[in-house]
C-alpha cells in the first residue's frame, strides 16, 4: 500500500528541491542562501549540489514544474516572493498534479490496483468513485460471512443458487451492482461462495434490485433465499412484503409490485417474492440499506 502523500514526499518534493536549489545557485545565492530561502540544510543543499539526490525524469521534463521553478526561483532571487509565497505556489500545483495527472499517474505506478480499478479516483475527494465502489465491495464482503458462517443458511440457498448484492448510489445497470459471481451454491450443506464480490456479475438479483429502486425503493442491497410459505410470513412480521408475478418482465413486474406497497417514512427493508411458474423456481428476495443488512435480516431467518 502506498499512498499519494509518499510519491509527494519521496519523488516530487526531492525534485523540486534539487532543481530549486540548482535554479538559486545559478542566480548567485551561496549554499547558506539556497538554505535558508527552501528551509532545508546546507549538508541537504550540498547533497543536491553533488547530484547525491536522484531526481525523478518524468517530474522534470514537465513543463509546469519547470515553470514553476524557473518563477518561484527568480522570486526569491529578485526579493519578490517570501518562502511562504514560495511553498504556497508549489502546494498548488501538487494538488493540481494529484488529480488526473502527473502525481496520480505515479501513484497509479506504485500502486496497479488503482488502474485496475477502471474508475476515476480522486484522492482529497470523500465521496470519490473508487471509494464507494471499495465501500460497496466490503459491505458484500461483510453479508457473506454473515451468511456463510450461519448454521443452515445452505438449506435458505434456492436450487438456482443465491447471491448477496450491493449497488451504488446512483446505480443504472447491472455494472453498477456488485455480487457473487456464479452466485452461492449448497454443496453438502455447506454454503459455497465461488470468487470474491465484482461489479457486474449478478444479472438476476441486480436486476430485481435496480427495478425496486427505479419504482421508488431506497434499499441498495439485496440476498435471494429459497422461497417457502412460512419464511414469507416470518419476514412480513416486521417488513414490508409484497408478492409480483413471475410470469411477467422482472423489471416490469417488480416496478408495479413496488409502487404499490406502502412504507413507513424513513423504512429502507423491502421484501419481495414470486411463487413461482413454469420453468420458474420460487424465490424471496430481501432488500435492506445495505448488503450487510440484508445478510443480518436472512440470518434473523435460521
Amino acid at each position: 500500500m502506498k499512498f499519494v502523500e509518499e510519491v509527494v514526499v519521496e519523488e516530487f518534493l526531492p525534485t523540486v528541491r534539487s532543481m530549486l536549489a540548482e535554479d538559486l545557485r545559478d542566480r548567485g545565492f551561496t549554499q547558506r542562501e539556497v538554505a535558508d530561502a527552501l528551509g532545508i540544510s546546507q549538508s541537504a543543499v550540498s547533497k543536491y549540489a553533488h547530484g547525491d539526490v536522484a531526481r525523478h525524469d518524468r517530474i522534470v521534463a514537465d513543463e509546469r514544474v519547470r515553470e514553476l521553478v524557473e518563477r518561484v526561483g527568480e522570486g526569491l532571487a529578485a526579493g519578490e516572493m517570501t518562502p511562504v509565497a514560495a511553498l504556497v505556489e508549489i502546494e498548488v500545483l501538487i494538488r493540481r498534479l494529484e488529480e488526473g495527472d502527473l502525481l496520480a499517474d505515479l501513484h497509479e505506478e506504485a500502486m496497479p490496483a488503482l488502474a485496475d480499478a477502471e474508475v476515476e479516483f480522486s484522492v482529497h475527494d470523500p465521496d470519490s468513485g473508487l471509494r464507494e465502489r471499495e465501500r460497496v465491495l466490503s459491505s458484500v464482503r461483510r453479508g457473506l460471512r454473515t451468511l456463510t458462517n450461519a448454521s443452515g443458511f445452505a438449506g435458505l440457498i434456492p436450487d438456482v443458487g443465491a447471491n448477496v448484492a450491493e449497488c451504488l448510489d446512483n446505480a443504472r445497470t447491472i455494472d453498477d451492482v456488485a455480487a457473487v459471481p456464479g452466485r452461492l451454491v449448497d454443496v453438502k450443506g455447506q454454503a459455497m461462495v465461488p470468487g470474491e464480490p465484482e461489479f457486474g456479475v449478478s444479472e438476476h438479483v441486480a436486476t430485481v434490485l435496480l427495478a425496486a429502486r427505479e419504482a421508488g425503493a431506497t434499499a441498495r442491497g439485496a440476498v435471494n433465499v429459497r422461497y417457502a410459505p412460512e419464511t414469507v410470513e416470518a419476514l412480513a412480521e416486521s417488513h414490508p412484503t409484497v408478492e409480483f408475478d413471475p410470469e411477467r418482465p422482472t423489471r416490469e413486474a417488480v416496478a408495479d409490485a413496488v409502487a404499490g406497497v406502502e412504507r413507513s417514512g424513513g423504512d429502507e427493508t423491502l421484501v419481495l417474492y414470486q411463487t413461482g411458474a413454469v420453468g420458474v423456481e420460487p424465490i424471496v428476495y430481501v432488500l435492506a440499506p445495505t448488503a450487510a443488512d440484508a445478510a443480518r435480516i436472512v440470518r434473523g431467518l435460521l
